[in-house]
């Protein structure tokens, strides 16, 4: 049976995010808080060590469908490195996913970050309109603070 707070937090969680019209961290949520009262809850350890590895693989899948669909051809691609707003995207993307790694890194070594992570990513999700892909970043840019790798 699951733990009484975290499911108590789990629900809370998911009232804020359908309040705030935040549909993506609303199904999230009652997807773990089903698989967390059910026998399914057997499944939460390996969410919990692969769950971002194979969300980056959902995401960056659906980041490079334009390439399979032919909406993206190899001529508009190339012209990415003729634009200056391009090359600036290049640069933060390079800059970004080094940070992303960090941050994986980091959350890792040191696991107690990821509640105010959390609580950060909530906040960010529930009153800045924002969408849940800044916990990477976010330990990536606090790792930037407190370690060297």
């Amino acid at each position: 049976m699951a733990n009484y707070d975290s499911t108590i937090i789990i629900i809370c969680l998911a009232v804020l995010s359908y309040f705030v019209h935040n549909n993506a961290v609303t199904i999230s949520i009652l997807i773990l808080l089903t698989i967390q009262l059910t026998p399914l809850s057997q499944l939460l350890p390996y969410i919990e060590k692969h769950g971002i590895y194979i969300g980056i693989i959902i995401l960056t899948i659906s980041v490079m469908a334009p390439l399979a669909s032919g909406s993206l051809t190899s001529s508009s691609l190339l012209k990415s490195f003729s634009n200056s707003q391009s090359i600036l995207a290049i640069i933060i993307g390079i800059f970004v996913a080094w940070l992303g790694g960090r941050g994986i890194h980091f959350m890792t070594v040191q696991p107690s970050i990821i509640g105010g992570l959390l609580i950060g990513t909530a906040i960010g999700v529930a009153f800045c309109r924002g969408v849940p892909v800044g916990p990477l970043i976010a330990a990536g840019i606090v790792s930037l603070f407190f370690t060297t790798r």
